[in-house]
């Protein structure tokens, strides 16, 4: 792997983790859980699944592939969340994996 490939992956990495912050920055704590019906999904919903899925994706991955047993995958789709602070720490353990 060439280190300009490594930089640039990493440069949109963390464009990505910012825009994703900037964006939960800008909307209200009670519509992080709205959902327009019950076929989708809040916000908070998706980022508690994106975060699961970093988590399992991320974890040894130079030694296990796939996603690792100690992942709830259901769980991720039940809006918990009770409040702003609480989904960026969900957020940071995501990208923090």
């Amino acid at each position: 792997m060439t280190s300009s490939f490594l930089k640039s992956s990493l440069l949109q990495f963390r464009y990505y983790k910012e825009l994703g912050e900037k964006t939960i920055e800008q909307v209200s704590e009670i519509k992080l859980s709205f959902q327009i019906n019950n076929e989708t999904n809040s916000i908070n919903t998706i980022v508690k699944h994106l975060s699961g899925n970093m988590v399992s994706r991320w974890t040894d991955f130079l030694s296990s592939d796939g996603e690792k047993q100690f992942r709830n995958r259901d769980d991720e789709f039940i809006d918990t969340i009770e409040s702003k602070k609480e989904l960026m720490e969900i957020w940071g353990q995501g990208w923090n994996v």
